[in-house]
């Protein structure tokens, strides 16, 4: 098993910059996505990301929020997985293709799927969501943020 150590404390660094970025996490978990559907979009890109320390974070807290860990197995395999809402499979499929930009198509089709489950605001929302955590799984994995011991 690798373990790598943490290559620097950017939190302490750049407390600022952190806070920002904490203030935005809590604040999309907060609004009209919820906090469920957020930490599952935030799990499903940090698998994407393959940010172990995010992967790691998010799914503890959906287990702590009262998910069932065996539904959170089967998020990378959600196409096939019969545990999610037609909200949460749209959430997945947009914050796969908005991830994998410039690869992917975020097409006026896949926009108006999007827009037969979602508000508005809720698509905004999904969008900072999308983007917050890409932003963390870069900065994590780049710093190698260990991840914490089980206890």
């Amino acid at each position: 098993m690798s373990q790598h150590s943490a290559r620097l404390p950017y939190h302490q660094l750049s407390s600022k910059a952190f806070m920002g970025l904490v203030n935005v996490s809590e604040t999309i978990k907060k609004g009209p996505l919820g906090t469920r559907l957020a930490e599952l979009v935030f799990l499903r890109i940090s698998q994407i990301n393959g940010c172990a320390y995010c992967m790691d974070m998010h799914w503890s807290a959906l287990v702590k929020d009262g998910a069932e860990p065996r539904h959170l197995n089967t998020v990378a395999g959600w196409r096939e997985a019969p545990f999610f809402s037609e909200r949460e499979r749209a959430a997945f499929r947009w914050a796969e293709i908005i991830t994998a930009t410039p690869h992917s198509d975020a097409s006026d089709d896949e926009y108006a799927k999007l827009k037969v489950l979602f508000s508005d605001a809720e698509i905004s929302d999904l969008g900072f969501a999308i983007a917050i955590i890409n932003a963390w799984n870069l900065l994590n994995a780049g710093m190698r943020a260990p991840i914490p011991q089980a206890g």
